[in-house]
């Protein structure tokens, strides 16, 4: 199985995803035909199960976006049974030492590079693709590991020299609960740990990426001149709240207009 996504991972190529946590076939299916490169489903955070996982997997297949499962965590039947479904790769939660990034990279890797099960399983069209899928999963599988405590931060020289990992994604809120600042991304022990994790990619040539919760011009220029390249462009659930809001807001403007043109007609005839 070819994974243009991951090459890219490997080209440092600036790469455009969004966020899903709504537990729908359809929102899945809305946010891959809006012409991301990925998309990260946060199984983690949300009550996105394996038998959801799958069908949010068929909502998207065939629609060009690669599917990224974040898991609850560093867990080898979690991880295995994520790839088994049907995801091209793994977002893996909470790395904080190169160990644990090895373990990560051998629950996703089948032997001898490490300890994935083979078996019949949608991933290789339940067994009719078998040969093919075990000969090619190695190289196309994406292993992305998530740096959210200091301690991630102070190993990260190590964790980011790990082989077969393919990025590094910062997990911006829980960093900054782990700096004693929570919420406060923008605060300056946060902001120098996140150039530490990117000076530490650079030096391991391996791809970064960051989640911008609310996105603008601005935040998108500056997360790209900052030297990430792998960039999450919100999150559904937020786009479903700032659409309705946005929606509710033009249509009272509406009415007040109509309201007042109203009275200037009244007031005029």
């Amino acid at each position: 199985m070819d994974n243009a996504f991951r090459r890219a991972l490997l080209q440092r190529d600036v790469i455009l995803g969004t966020w899903l946590q709504i537990n729908s076939a359809t929102a899945a299916e809305v946010l891959a035909n809006a012409g991301f490169d990925w998309i990260a489903i946060d199984i983690e955070h949300t009550d996105i199960d394996i038998s959801s996982l799958t069908q949010l997997l068929r909502g998207m297949y065939g629609r060009g976006v690669t599917p990224i499962a974040r898991v609850t965590r560093n867990d080898v039947l979690e991880i295995r049974r994520a790839l088994d479904v049907g995801a091209a790769g793994v977002l893996v939660p909470f790395v904080n030492t190169a160990d644990e990034a090895r373990r990560a990279v051998a629950a996703a890797k089948y032997p001898p590079l490490g300890v994935r099960g083979f078996s019949f399983s949608r991933a290789n069209d339940w067994g009719v693709n078998f040969d093919a899928e075990a000969r090619s999963a190695n190289e196309s599988t994406t292993v992305i590991v998530m740096i959210e405590s200091r301690q991630g931060v102070e190993q990260i020289e190590e964790i980011a020299a790990v082989p077969g990992i393919d990025a590094v994604f910062i997990g911006p809120y829980d960093l900054s609960g782990s700096y004693g600042v929570p919420g406060q991304t923008e605060d300056p022990r946060v902001r120098e740990a996140c150039q530490r994790v990117i000076a530490a990619c650079d030096a391991a040539v391996k791809s970064v990426g960051l989640l911008l919760v609310r996105p603008t011009l601005a935040a998108v220029q500056r997360t790209v001149a900052d030297g990430y390249n792998l960039l999450c462009i919100g999150i559904d659930t937020v786009f479903l709240d700032q659409g309705a809001r946005a929606a509710r807001a033009l249509a009272l403007s509406a009415l007040d207009d109509a309201s007042s043109l109203k009275q200037s007609n009244e007031c005029s005839s």
